[in-house]
């Protein structure tokens, strides 16, 4: 058997040299911050060589971009020069049957 490891997102990618490392994070399902989301919580890292780095961002945008073509998930529109990249961005719903509400990244079904 394989071990799995199940994570809500990722907190942090280091680079350093050659070597990048992603931090991946769970949603606490007890400890929450000021506006009571749940905590991003460590869980574990994953280490590559930046090569090694690089072609898995390849194979994640063409797995995301199977889910648009599928209609599984739907883009944001993009950035203009003038908005900050935020690393705790929120997105926006553009439908009009669903009202425009601001959800933190990496929220977890486990805890809605």
């Amino acid at each position: 058997m394989h071990d799995e490891i199940y994570t809500d997102g990722i907190d942090e990618i280091m680079v350093g040299g050659s070597i990048v490392r992603v931090d991946l994070v769970s949603l606490s399902p007890t400890e929450h911050d000021a506006n009571n989301s749940p905590k991003k919580v460590f869980r574990q890292r994953i280490i590559f060589p930046i090569e090694a780095f690089a072609n898995s961002v390849e194979v994640m945008q063409n797995a995301l971009q199977g889910l648009v073509d599928a209609g599984v998930v739907k883009r944001n529109a993009p950035r203009t020069q003038s908005e900050p990249l935020r690393a705790s961005a929120t997105s926006e719903s553009t439908d009009p049957n669903h009202p425009q509400t601001p959800r933190t990244p990496n929220v977890s079904t486990n805890f809605r």
